[in-house]
């Protein structure tokens, strides 16, 4: 095959990989956009918050703090303060002893002044589907407030809306990686996307857990 037809071949996969992730990423905005809050004030109360995990350090033995990590504690600390939450669901990764979201997250709420009786686990929030799910599955909460930074706040939404799920979403402020983030982004909405239409489900399930 010449060079001029794989440059062609090239060329139309490039655009129509272009074209798929912008109709995700469309969609996505224009479906959530009215769930989405930036204003603490405006915000509806809701039992339950969902705050979705990720990494605390971007280097440990620096003991260098991710900022999107801190921020979303921040914004969940503001919303239990503020009445607009009654109990947060702490759920990320804990798929190795070594590693654990949850736990993380719950001990930086508690020295925020959040109580523990109000804080429950979900160990098994092992991408945003899994926590959506189990939040409603195993938690029995088919209305909560999902709080992570905009970029994934529209992403969880998104799937709750076709999830049997009435969710907004409390936006953290960003980090500072905004590039790289903006990128894997675009590529997370269209892998989801892919997973709403093959009806992925959650990797674990297990005993449901009762909030009182």
């Amino acid at each position: 095959m010449s060079f001029k037809k794989w440059r062609n071949i090239l060329v139309v996969f490039f655009l129509l990989v272009l074209t798929i992730v912008g109709v995700a990423n469309y969609l996505v905005i224009s479906d959530t956009r009215d769930q989405i809050y930036q204003d603490i004030g405006r915000i509806p109360k809701n039992k339950v918050g969902l705050l979705l995990g990720t990494a605390k350090f971007m280097d440990k033995a620096k003991n260098l703090i991710n900022p999107y990590y801190q921020n979303r504690i921040e914004a969940a600390v503001a919303l239990y303060m503020a009445g607009k939450v009654d109990y947060i669901i702490v759920s990320g990764d804990n798929s190795t002893q070594y590693y654990n979201e949850p736990l993380l997250m719950k001990n930086d709420l508690i020295a925020k002044g959040v109580p523990e009786s109000r804080i429950f686990f979900d160990y098994a929030g092992l991408r945003t589907l899994d926590s959506i799910l189990r939040c409603r599955d195993i938690f029995g909460q088919t209305s909560f407030t999902v709080i992570s930074q905009k970029f994934h706040n529209e992403r969880a939404i998104y799937i709750a809306n076709r999830k049997n799920v009435t969710a907004v979403g409390y936006c953290a402020a960003d980090g500072d990686d905004n590039v790289t983030v903006f990128i894997r982004e675009k590529m997370a909405r269209v892998k989801m996307m892919i997973d709403l239409l093959l009806n992925k489900q959650a990797k674990y399930y297990g005993d449901k857990v009762e909030i009182k």
